[in-house]
């Protein structure tokens, strides 16, 4: 039975706490927020100990792993906390609010042989699963060019970061993911109209000085639309998110490819949970919550210098 905590009881921590407590073979040990109301709700709602300190939990608790779904601002605080406790951490995307910070906790989890995954839930999305398997395998030839469209109305809890790192940040670990290689070079067209942070975003990658990536994302489109398509020299594959559906062009057929509809956070869970018990490293891993992290912020860089940025 692993024991597990999560820390951070909003919207996202809410439901890392539902799936825990559906999981089988998982005991959800304690759930922590400074909103006290909050978290003592949630913890007679899910038949668990609340806190108002997430030290007090590991002081008090004996944990196997544990969710991070604070500010990102307290991510690396948290973190460390947590891997010093000896415990295996899941820590939501963006890894942190800089990347000395990413650097800190990934170096602290190797020092306490500790894993820390980063919470990319896309990488789970079955859609984005299938894709990946059908880029590896060959069919759409050599992929040349990814782009992604993240647009909808803006939610008004982003309150501490922009569009980019609030979720433009996905499609970046995405188009890195399905290359498999690292992006090296970012340039940005952004602004801010309704935010204090950027609130449009036009994102353009280069991988390897070869490959293209493109990642439109806005907050000021008023229906939501989570899309990406992959061009290859033997067809085009058109993906998307909410659907969780991948159809396939070539000269000759259109097919779409069977997806297993299930919700990402699930699979996410799942895997952290399994890597945790049977000590395998979980993907995404730090380093790999690092780079995205690190292209996010020359994507902001680039804007705001307007220059492209070499990662």
């Amino acid at each position: 039975m692993m024991r597990i905590g999560v820390v951070g009881t909003g919207y996202m921590g809410e439901n890392h706490v539902r799936i825990y407590s559906e999981m089988e073979d998982v005991k959800l040990i304690g759930i922590s927020d400074p909103n006290t109301s909050r978290v003592k709700e949630l913890a007679a709602m899910y038949n668990t100990l609340p806190f108002a300190d997430h030290k007090k939990m590991f002081e008090k608790t004996k944990l196997d792993a544990i969710s991070i779904a604070a500010p990102t601002t307290l991510h690396c605080p948290i973190v460390l906390d947590a891997l010093g406790a000896g415990v295996d951490v899941l820590v939501e995307k963006p890894i942190a609010d800089s990347v000395e910070n990413a650097a800190a906790m990934i170096e602290y989890a190797e020092e306490q042989d500790r894993h820390l995954m980063v919470g990319h839930i896309e990488r789970f999305n079955p859609a984005v699963l299938k894709l990946k398997e059908i880029v590896d395998s060959g069919t759409l030839g050599k992929v040349v060019s990814v782009s992604t469209r993240r647009v909808g109305p803006y939610n008004p809890r982003t309150r501490d970061v922009g569009v980019i790192l609030d979720i433009g940040v996905h499609d970046i670990d995405i188009i890195s993911c399905i290359y498999g290689m690292k992006i090296n070079q970012v340039y940005t067209v952004a602004g801010s109209d309704i935010h204090s942070f950027e609130d449009h975003a036009t994102i353009h990658l280069r991988l390897n000085h070869a490959y293209s990536g493109l990642v439109e994302t806005n907050w000021l489109t008023p229906h939501k639309i989570r899309k990406l398509t992959a061009v290859g020299l033997k067809g085009v594959a058109y993906l998307d998110y909410l659907d969780q559906s991948v159809e396939l062009h070539d000269n000759g057929w259109v097919q779409k490819a069977r997806v297993e509809k299930v919700e990402p956070l699930k699979k996410e869970l799942s895997h952290f949970i399994s890597c945790a018990r049977d000590g395998n490293c979980p993907m995404p891993s730090g380093e790999e919550g690092k780079h995205a992290l690190e292209v996010a912020l020359a994507a902001i860089q680039s804007y705001q210098e307007e220059r492209m940025i070499e990662i």
